[in-house]
C-alpha cells in the first residue's frame, strides 16, 4: 500500500468553504466521481481543513500511478465536470506550477 499526502487552498470565503464542504458530504459528489477514484486504485481518501488550507491523505494500491490517474481523469467527462466545479472554490498554493491543484507534500518526520 502507498500513502500520498497533498495540500491545496480554498478561496478564503466562509460561504464558499461551507459550500465546498457540502459537496464533500457522503453521496453529494457528482455521479461517477467516487467510482473513478476507486477504479484508479485509491483505497482510502480523507480531506482535512484548517482555515482555507486543505490536506488530503490517500492510501492506494501498490501499483497506483498518479500520472495514469491524471490521464484517465483528463479523458473522463464526469471528472472534468467535477474539477471545473471545484475550481469555483479552490486556489493553487503560491508555489504551485501552472495548472497544478493538489500538491504532494514531502514527509519530513516519522516516529519509529
Amino acid at each position: 500500500m502507498k500513502r500520498f499526502c497533498l495540500a491545496l487552498d480554498l478561496l478564503d470565503d466562509a460561504a464558499l468553504i461551507a459550500e465546498y464542504e457540502q459537496w464533500h458530504q457522503p453521496g453529494a459528489q457528482l455521479p461517477g466521481i467516487p467510482e473513478s477514484i476507486k477504479a484508479a486504485g485509491i483505497l482510502q481518501m480523507e480531506i482535512y481543513r484548517t482555515g482555507n488550507r486543505l490536506f488530503m491523505i490517500m492510501e492506494t494500491t501498490d501499483d497506483f500511478d498518479p500520472v495514469k490517474k491524471a490521464e484517465a481523469d483528463a479523458a473522463n467527462p464526469a471528472v472534468q465536470e467535477w474539477e471545473q466545479l471545484m475550481w469555483k472554490f479552490q486556489q493553487p498554493l503560491p508555489w504551485a506550477g501552472e495548472g497544478e491543484k493538489w500538491i504532494p507534500m514531502q514527509k519530513i518526520f516519522q516516529l519509529t
